[in-house]
């Protein structure tokens, strides 16, 4: 049995069940309808304005279209896939409530331009809520580098050690991803902002509409010049995408980093059973399983992205059916992220504890001072790449003979250079060897407290 067509009598017989439930979107754009239905009431609106219907009727549309959402919201209203879209499904059911008047929504606009502005509207507001999470995630990472100013953590390059950190620094570098990430949105906001709503299937329209009012209604920045691109432009959800798979990455690499510090190797944060499972078999096991899940998610958001790339690159203007592809991937994304972001806020703020006392030792127990040692050369005359090679072959000698830096006694200093004092042992301990990058940006401990102020003033929250 063939399902009823939608369109116009052109047509003899509905669709093949399969190709229906194929062709349909209802499945997914439901997410749009709240949206979908703000854009149509903005619409009855200026047809009432421009004088296309009268103000009664205006005002019935509007009416009615507030009726539909109040079902939706009480679990009334719920339209299958006979309704083929949301579109389609809300346009059904204000004809049901107002009679005829309902059949007048339609004039002057195409689903294509509805389409478009209901996405813009839903990324717009998905937008402001990721930015408010970004923010309630830098504010959890502010709190705990504050209290970490002078807990120190080994620093890394090529997963070797390499120098001492400050521990709120090494936080506050995931705060400037963040900041990155939260103003890339509000760049990508800016294109999202921009009306399509009156370009029709893609050429305009005949009828005397005010696209400009419908834009002010609806809080859009402009319009878009040129009705083509307007129904067919879709830069807009690639750009937040892309901007969402940043975001994901840098969770991701937090993530990772947790990951590594829970290890038994590691050691350096001890996971709380909140955020924190066990294996079916090991009983002493505890798993990183929130960001294992956060890194594992990344790839949906890059997958999304990708599918966006692929699926705008061979498509002749305007209009296509392939546009239909765009929603779940968007959707996803948003999902994606704000899932992530939630459970790495909850993460940071109470499912993991810093082991301090493991921290401190894991920065006495390397060579990642020996720079130190060339800088304390330099600063007494001796060029540095000639400080520098001396440093490398003490660093040898010592791996041989199984000591540290801070095991030399000063006359075996004295022997490598006689530029070496008994200061050299207060210059290569590790609070003193992150004091002193104190250059603009740097560990330092002053910097990072200067850091922290401009992250709070950043956040617009007073520091604690």
């Amino acid at each position: 049995m063939t399902q009823q067509p939608n369109w116009s009598p052109r047509f003899e017989s509905g669709l093949h069940p399969h190709i229906a439930r194929f062709n349909a979107s209802i499945n997914f754009d439901i997410e749009l309808i709240e949206y979908d239905i703000t854009g149509s009431q903005a619409h009855a609106k200026m047809l009432a304005h421009t004088g296309i219907i009268s103000e009664l009727e205006g005002e019935q549309l509007v009416s009615g279209l507030e009726q539909i959402r109040q079902e939706y919201r009480s679990g009334k209203f719920t339209p299958g896939v006979d309704a083929e879209d949301v579109h389609f499904a809300v346009e059904r059911r204000l004809t049901e409530i107002t009679g005829d008047v309902g059949k007048k929504l339609h004039t002057a606009r195409s689903r294509n331009d509805q389409v478009g502005t209901d996405t813009r509207l839903y990324l717009r507001a998905q937008i402001e809520q990721i930015q408010r999470q970004i923010r309630e995630f830098q504010s959890v990472l502010l709190d705990i580098a504050e209290q970490n100013v002078e807990t120190l953590i080994p620093g890394y390059t090529h997963l070797q050690r390499a120098q001492p950190l400050s521990l709120a620094h090494h936080l506050l570098a995931y705060f400037q991803m963040l900041e990155r990430d939260c103003q890339r949105l509000s760049d990508v906001r800016r294109r999202v902002n921009i009306s399509p709503l009156g370009c029709g299937a893609l050429a305009g329209t005949t009828f005397p509409i005010d696209r400009h009012y419908t834009a002010e209604l609806l809080h859009f920045d402009a319009v878009y010049e040129n009705s083509l691109d307007g129904v067919s432009d879709r830069d807009f959800a690639i750009e937040f995408t892309c901007a969402a798979s940043l975001i994901m990455v840098h969770l991701s690499r937090l993530a990772e980093e947790v990951i590594f510090w829970a290890s038994q190797e590691f050691g350096f944060v001890t996971l709380l059973d909140s955020c924190a499972t066990g294996s079916s078999i090991m009983p002493q096991k505890k798993n990183p399983d929130v960001p294992e899940l956060v890194r594992g998610k990344t790839g949906r958001v890059f997958g999304h992205l990708q599918a966006l790339l692929v699926m705008m690159k061979g498509l002749p203007l305007a209009y296509n059916k392939d546009l239909q592809e765009d929603k779940e991937g968007l959707f996803d994304s948003v999902k994606t992220v704000t899932d992530c972001l939630e459970s790495m806020t909850i993460l940071l703020r109470e499912g993991l504890q810093f082991r301090n006392r493991r921290l401190a030792d894991a920065v006495c127990e390397d060579f990642s001072n020996a720079t130190d040692v060339a800088d304390y050369l330099a600063t007494k005359g001796v060029p540095f790449r000639e400080a520098y090679n001396l440093v490398g072959k003490v660093v040898k000698t010592c791996i041989a003979t199984n000591k540290l830096l801070k095991d030399l006694t000063l006359e075996e200093w004295k022997q490598l250079h006689p530029a070496f004092e008994a200061d050299i042992y207060q210059a290569i301990n590790p609070l003193q060897v992150v004091a002193a990058r104190n250059s603009y940006g740097g560990t330092g401990f002053t910097q990072v407290r200067e850091a922290l102020k401009n992250a709070r003033a950043t956040l617009n929250v007073p520091t604690r």
